[in-house]
Parts: C-alpha cells; structure tokens; sequence
C-alpha cells in the first residue's frame, strides 16, 4: 500500500508507490501545465535545478578558491544529514554553501534555499520555511505537519542560511524534520553551531595567504585564494587591473593585513581605481580609517553584508552584556592571547575571573575570535584584524580604554618578573617572545605604572627584538633608554644589550664602545651577575672586531664570576663562549676539553636554542681537530632537535657541509652550502664573520674541485632543498638511521624503477603533491599513489622524504640506486 500524498495544485489526493522512484508533485498532466503556466505569469522563470529541483539564485560575480572546501562538504554530506557551515561573519559562508549545493549529485531531487537573515521572531520560522518551500497550509495540520508531509521521504537538501539569531528555534525544527523525513538533509550556515545531535560542524576558514618569501612572484602570489579574489574584484571595478612584479607585494600585504576575510577583500578591492594600492595599505595600517575602506558593499546583498563594520555589528549585537564586555576588552591585545592573558585583561567592572573562560568560549563558538593554527600549548587566541578594529572602537566609545590597558600592562609586568634572575638574560628565552606585539602596543598606547616599569618593559621588548633578529628595532628602542636616565638606572644591562645588537648589525666599533660601558657600569655597582654580562656582551663584541686573544680573557674573567655565584646552568653557559673564543684563538684542544665539561649540563638543563648552539661550538671543535665523524654526529643532532624552518637549522647544516668538503665529497658540499646561502637570505640573516668566512672558503675551495657542469648541476639542486627537505637531505649522509636506503643495500641490490617510477619520484623531490603530479602526468591520483607504493617496495624507503632525498641523490651522482 503507498503513502498519500497531495497535488500541489488543486490538492487531489496522490498515491507514493512502495518501490519508491521521484515522487509525483501534480495529479495529471493538465496540472503541471497550469502551475507552469501560473509561473509564467507571475514573471517567475522555472528553475533550472542544481540538484533535481532546486531554486537557488544565480550569482553574478565568480567563485573564487575554496575547492578543498568543496571537496571536503561533498564528503561529509555522504555521512551526516546536518552539515552545519560556522565561521565569522564575511567569511564567505553562503557562499560557499550555494557554490556546494548547485554541485550536487543527481540523487538529491531538490535542493532549497531559505535565507533567515530578515527574521527577527523564532515563532515565525516554521511559517517561513513554508512559504519559502512553497507549501501551503491545510486545515487542521500545524506548520511542521504541513513541512514534514511535504518533504515525506524526498531525497532533498534543504539550506538554511544565517541561523545564528535564531540558533534555538533553528536547533527545534532542524531535529524534527530530521527526525520525521528520513531522506532530508539540512545544510546550514551560522556563526556558531546548532549543537543538534548528529550535527557535523565545518569550521569555514579565511581565505589562503600569500607565502612571506613569494616577493613580487606573481605566479606564487596567484596560489593564494585572497590574491585571486582581490585581482578579481579589483578588476571588476577597475578593468585593466592585473597583478604584476610592480603590485605583487602591495596587494599580498593588503590580503594579509585583512587576514584573509573574504568580505574584507572584497571591499577593499572596490577602492582600487579611486586609490592607489599604496594609499590602501596605508588606510588599512590606520585604525582609524581601517573601517572606512571596509564599507561600500553591494547595495542588493543582506544588510549585514554593506560593509564589514555591519556584519560584524550584527554579531555584536547577538551577544548579552557580559560577552560584549570581554569581546571589547580582548581588542587591547594584538599579538592574539591565552585563556590566562583574557582572564587578566578582561576581569572587572562586573565580569568576574571565573567567568572569562566560559565567555571566551562563547566568543569562538559565534566565531567572534579564531583559534590561532598550530599544537602549541596553551591555546592560543586572537580577533581577525577587521573584527578587532571594530570592538577597540566599542572599547573606546564605552569609557573603558585606560583601565583596560592598564589590566594589559599589569599582565605583561608580571609576564616580564618570570625572567628575573638570569644572568645572561639577552641570551634567554625571553617569557615575553611570544607577546611581543602586545607588549609593542601597549607601550605604545601610554598606559602604565610608572617610568620604571615603562623602562624595564621597553628593554625587554628590545631585548625580544634582537633575539628574533630584528636588530634595528632593537636599537632604536635602546637609543632611548641610553640617552634617559631609566635607561641609565639599569646599570650596564641596556650597553650590553645594546653591544649585542651592534654586533648584529656588523657595526664593531660600536659595540665594542657599548661593551666597555656596560662592563665600567657594572663594576661601579659591584654587581656580580651584572658584571658577567657585561664581559660577556664586551667579548662578543671583541670577536667581532677579531680581536680573540681579549675576547678569550673577558671570558676567563667572566667564567671565574659566573662561577662563583652563578647556576650549573649559567656557568655551563660562560665555558662554551669560552671554547668558542678559543677555538678562534687557536686553542681547539683546550676548547675541547671545556666543552666536554660543559655540554652534558646543557644537554640536561638548558632551552634548546642554548643546547643548539653549545652542540655547534662543539662540532666545529672536532672539526678543527679532524675528528671528522664526530663532528658530522654533533652537526646532526643539532638538526634533529632544532625547528626545521628556524635560522638556527642552518648552522648545522652549514657545519655538514664543511664535512663534506674534509670528507672530499664536493659536490654534496656545494649543495649544502647554496641551500642555506638562499635560506639564509630569504630569512634575511647572517653568521658571525668568522663561520661565515669558514664557511665560504670551504665553499670555494668546493668550487675549485668541480667541474662546471657539476658545479651548476650542485646549485640547481640547492633549488629545491628547503625546510624538512633540506634537513632531511643534509642527514642523508649523516649516519644512523637517518641515511636514506642502508636497509636496501644490506639485503642485496634494488630492482631498478620503471622510467615512469622514476619521473614520480624526480616530481616528488620538486614537493608536488600527488595530484599536482597526476595533473602534470595526465595520471589519476590512484595511479600516482601506487606507483609511490611501488618505489617504496623497490628501493626500501618508508616514507616520501626518503624517496625526495633518494631522487635528489640520484640526480647529484647520476647513479640509479639509492646511495
């Protein structure tokens, strides 16, 4: 016996087969020809159908990025029957959705948009979805009687836009139409989740960035979603724009500085043509004008989308008083924060301590702040630029500005006394590295507690600044601490700071001038940890200048300081600049015999950045002895334990190849020191002249040793040798297990690769990923990945860096096995 159902004209009664099939909307033919011709004279068009009978409206701009996106909902919506699209607001969310939805498979017999967006009252939803569906009410049934009957076992999609004002009634009705029609499926966007059970929640990200080493490259530029869509609209307002060497950087900032928001991009791409790129930027660096360049949306899109300030209101106002307290507050802090730094900053004037997280909470689920990508703990947080300039102007206009600053400078203080009690603090993790932009605009901003503190934050964010390289910011804050009389009150911690910096800066005169002041200041105060410092700042500075035979005395001098009121720590610490200094002097036996006492003690009790650099000093011990293995053991352990995209993994790597230079293998030699030369200048930093002079004349006595041909072929393979590339290639040859294929040859010879084998795994060593290697092929990705498998078994390899690394060797050495 089939279900009843009812004709959508005159309401005749209809039979819905057993067998199932595409269910009948009209009674007869006569029937669908008289709704047609209604439609026709209503001036409504019949729908051309994304699905199978779906309404959806026609955009008239193009869809630009988010096929990942794409891809990812089509999965997803084979495995649940709520989607739920969430994310802040101009992220792009109805977009997407309608881009998804106009993609679907045939199965789905229609797919319908219904935009809550103008809805104020819940109690009305239900009549809303009617009327949008198109069903009529009938005598004696309820609206989601009349919804239910209506959608019956239809394979449909139904898409609700803009559910966050009415999350609750949403959240009802969602779990009853679910529950009663068994083929639906609900698409919904919302700027926080329904929480209906069985809802599956996809986060709706920004638009991808530009990498910060792509320059002017246009090409490189164009891989980011945020560039191709500002190109678009920016060419759309003003046609004849395009991207090129001469904007490339200008535009890449712009997307950045808007955190790749697709809204934002869009709006601001509307002003190119009236302004300059370059007054772009410089209105968005203005917070101030920031909000003016984010207005001037399309006149026939939803209200909230006019300019970003109007969809970001529309969220704000979403919120109860306690909530819009905390997401104004929060706007203080720049850099992003913890849950500890919202607690601190945010507390008082009615919100308490306890609360905070909960409302923090709150904030992400409405999408109001974004986690900050990666694993690190604790969790960190941050408001996208556009939302944050919005809620410092709520901060403003609520009085609460100067107390909210002063809860932030009260934060960082204390951030800043967990480092007190370092001898050699410049050299230190600093606790306040990861708060640096915090710590810069609220300085900035004139809140504070008194000129002292004012002074010892300023050298901590000075003393940041140079820790992270960044040697000219750095000295213009110590500028002014030298010449007022808070600088002054420090002793010789600000000149010895500022002789480090000078050292950065390969300004040796200067820095030694600093390095004396810092030592006759502390020796004038008679303070202990002081005084080591200030020898220590005043050697660097000596070494600099090549002056070694003194550098090595202040350092005795400090040793003998360090260790008569210091830590193991510290006193390990002073004995490594001590072999350094040595082995610079010429001393390498007794620089030996001093790291030998003080690397286990690093090893065990210091940060990584200081085990780093006391293993390097050590490697180039051995290596000035000829203890040529032992040297390449120590250069690789520093490679395994510092981060591969840091400054710090291009020490070691330069170490190995000084190695391979010893070791006669020139060409592998060459190879290492091209890929960290072009690292090296694409992280803008450079050795202390005298590794950088050993280095560079290992360099050119490898040069005198190659062929042209070899020495081309060693460079272009530098090319492609970045990051874990380049660390897995220099620990190739670096012994243990970490050298690619020893397993093969231990079993016997390997079966030699196919000539297509072969071209996946020279693509692999280019960093395609398997379907840029499919696309350039003309393969599937099926295919790619079993020839992977087959390399794998064939040369013995467990993963893809090893196949990059064998692919790379094979090209340097000509050779078809792994060596």
């Amino acid at each position: 016996m089939g279900r009843s159902r009812t004709c959508e004209l005159c309401g005749a009664a209809l039979i819905v087969r057993p067998h199932g099939g595409r269910p009948a909307r009209y009674c007869s033919s006569a029937c669908r020809q008289r709704a047609l011709r209604r439609r026709a004279a209503s001036g409504v068009a019949p729908a051309v159908p994304a699905a199978g009978g779906s309404v959806l409206p026609s955009a008239l701009d193009s869809f630009v990025g988010r096929q990942h996106e794409l891809s990812d909902l089509r999965s997803l919506l084979r495995r649940t029957r709520l989607l739920t699209l969430t994310g802040a607001g101009g992220v792009g969310k109805t977009r997407l959705a309608l881009e998804f939805a106009k993609g679907l498979p045939k199965r789905f017999a229609r797919a319908d948009l219904v935009e809550l967006a103008s809805l104020q009252d819940g109690a009305l939803l239900t009549q809303t979805l009617t009327t949008a569906l198109g069903v009529r009410e009938r005598a004696g049934r309820t609206g989601v009687d009349v919804l239910v009957r209506a959608i019956g076992d239809t394979s449909q999609v139904l898409i609700l836009d803009n559910c966050e004002h009415l999350a609750e009634p949403c959240a009802r009705l969602v779990a009853t139409l679910l529950g009663r029609c068994p083929r639906l499926r609900i698409l919904a966007t919302s700027r926080e989740a329904l929480r209906v059970p069985g809802e599956t929640v996809f986060r709706v990200g920004e638009l991808t960035l530009p990498p910060a080493d792509a320059g002017d490259d246009a090409t490189a530029l164009l891989r980011s979603e945020a560039v191709r869509l500002f190109v678009d609209r920016a060419a759309s307002n003003s046609p004849g724009f395009t991207l090129h060497r001469g904007n490339g950087h200008l535009v890449a900032e712009i997307c950045r500085r808007l955190d790749g928001l697709a809204l934002a991009v869009e709006l601001v791409a509307r002003h190119v043509g009236a302004l300059a790129l370059s007054d772009v930027l410089a209105g968005l660096e203005d917070q101030f004008s920031q909000l003016d360049l984010l207005t001037g949306g399309s006149r026939t899109g939803p209200a909230r989308h006019s300019g970003l300030a109007a969809a970001v209101d529309w969220s704000h106002r979403l919120l109860d008083p306690a909530e819009q307290a905390v997401f104004r507050r929060l706007s203080v802090l720049v850099g992003g924060f913890d849950t500890t730094a919202a607690q601190t900053v945010c507390t008082g004037d009615g919100i308490a301590r306890r609360e905070v997280f909960r409302i923090l909470c709150a904030l992400e689920a409405k999408s109001l702040v974004v986690r900050q990508p990666g694993e690190r703990a604790p969790t960190r947080f941050r408001q996208l630029s556009a939302i944050r300039v919005y809620a410092l102007e709520r901060l403003r206009a609520s009085g609460e500005l100067h107390a909210t600053l002063g809860r932030a400078f009260a934060w960082l203080t204390e951030l800043a006394g967990r480092g007190r009690g370092e001898v050699f603090a410049d050299q230190a993790g600093s606790p306040l590295a990861g708060e640096r932009d915090n710590l810069a605009s609220v300085l900035a901003c004139g809140a504070g507690h008194g000129d002292a503190v004012r002074v010892r934050l300023t050298l901590e964010l000075a003393r940041v600044h140079y820790q992270q390289e960044q040697p000219s910011a750095a000295r213009a804050l110590l500028t002014g601490l030298l010449r007022g009389a808070g600088g002054r009150a420090l002793g010789g911690q600000v000149p010895a700071l500022a002789a480090r910096v000078a050292c950065q800066q390969a300004d040796p005169d200067e820095a030694l001038r600093l390095g004396e002041q810092a030592v006759r200041s502390e020796r004038i105060r008679r303070d202990a940890a002081g005084l080591a410092n200030a020898l220590d700042a005043r050697a660097a500075a000596r070494l600099c200048r090549g002056e070694f035979a003194e550098a090595v005395a202040d350092l005795r001098e400090c040793l003998e300081v360090v260790a008569s009121s210091g830590s193991p720590q510290d006193t390990a610490w002073c004995t490594h600049h001590l072999a350094w200094a040595l082995l610079q002097a010429g001393g390498e036996l007794e620089a030996d015999e001093l790291m030998s006492r003080c690397l286990p003690v690093l090893r065990q009790q210091a940060p990584w950045p200081r085990t780093a650099a006391a293993l390097h000093t050590a490697g180039a011990v051995r290596l000035a002895l000829g203890r040529l293995r032992s040297a390449e053991t120590l250069f690789a352990e520093v490679l395994r334990i510092v981060p591969e995209a840091s400054f710090h993994a291009l020490y070691p790597v330069e170490g190995l190849a000084l190695v391979a230079v010893e070791s006669g293998d020139m060409q592998r030699a060459l190879r290492l020191y091209e890929a960290s030369a072009q690292e090296r200048r694409r992280l803008d930093t450079e050795p202390e002249a005298p590794w950088r002079h050993r280095v560079e004349q290992a360099a050119a006595r490898a040069r005198t040793r190659l062929s042209a041909a070899a020495q081309e072929a060693a460079v272009a393979g530098a090319r492609g040798l970045r990051g874990e590339r380049l660390v897995a290639y220099a620990l190739g040859a670096a012994g243990g297990e970490e050298r690619t294929g020893r397993h093969v040859r231990a079993t016997g010879r390997p079966i030699p690769l196919t000539a297509r084998e072969s071209t996946v795994a020279g693509l692999v060593a280019e960093g395609l990923t398997n379907r840029q290697i499919a696309d350039r092929l003309g393969l599937s990705v099926h295919t790619v990945a079993t020839h992977l498998d087959k390399i794998r078994d064939k040369l013995g390899l467990r993963s893809r860096t090893q196949i990059a690394v064998w692919a790379a060797a094979r090209t340097e050495g000509g050779c078809t096995a792994p060596r």
